[in-house]
């Protein structure tokens, strides 16, 4: 509930209306599917295409119109593994090159093991061996930040990667 009420109150404005034509398209293709009825067929996939829309529509529509709205760009520029205790450092830089400027980012690293095969490679990006997050706040228009993100505890000493991302508003 709590991340519910979170989502709801950083909705912008264009969201509302992302949400409110998704809605609008949802009732037209029920109507239009109501109306035909007796085309079993036709109306079968009016209202599959209503619902596809009232799903589909809003939620990749809010994920493409934010990576639009809110675009950055995020490096790595070093990581080290430290030797006295268990832990990654990381460094890189945040760039805002939307045409807004951000309240907050919040930039995740991911730690991911690697064997060399492509398949195993790309399941094990969903299980990460380690993550980490910080928040920036207040980053304006054209801005580059410098980050700098602790991992820790961090055990393994196998091969692996890191990947940093960012959730800009």
């Amino acid at each position: 509930m709590e991340k519910l009420n979170e989502f709801i109150k950083e909705l912008i404005i264009y969201d509302y209306i992302l949400f409110g034509v998704s809605l609008l398209l949802f009732l037209l293709f029920i109507t239009i599917g109501i109306i035909f009825y007796r085309k079993k067929l036709l109306a079968f996939f009016l209202i599959l295409f209503a619902f596809t829309t009232l799903i589909f529509g809003s939620t990749l529509g809010y994920v493409e119109m934010h990576k639009y709205l809110f675009k950055n760009e995020i490096t790595l520029i070093s990581q080290k593994k430290l030797s006295f205790t268990e832990a990654i450092v990381l460094y890189g830089t945040l760039k805002n090159l939307s045409n807004r400027d951000f309240k907050s980012c919040k930039i995740r690293a991911t730690v991911y093991r690697v064997s060399g095969n492509k398949i195993k490679d790309y399941i094990r990006k969903f299980k990460p061996i380690a993550k980490m997050s910080i928040v920036e706040e207040n980053i304006a228009l054209g801005q580059e930040r410098e980050i700098k993100i602790i991992i820790d505890p961090f055990v393994y000493s196998g091969d692996y990667n890191i990947s940093l991302g960012a959730d800009c508003k």
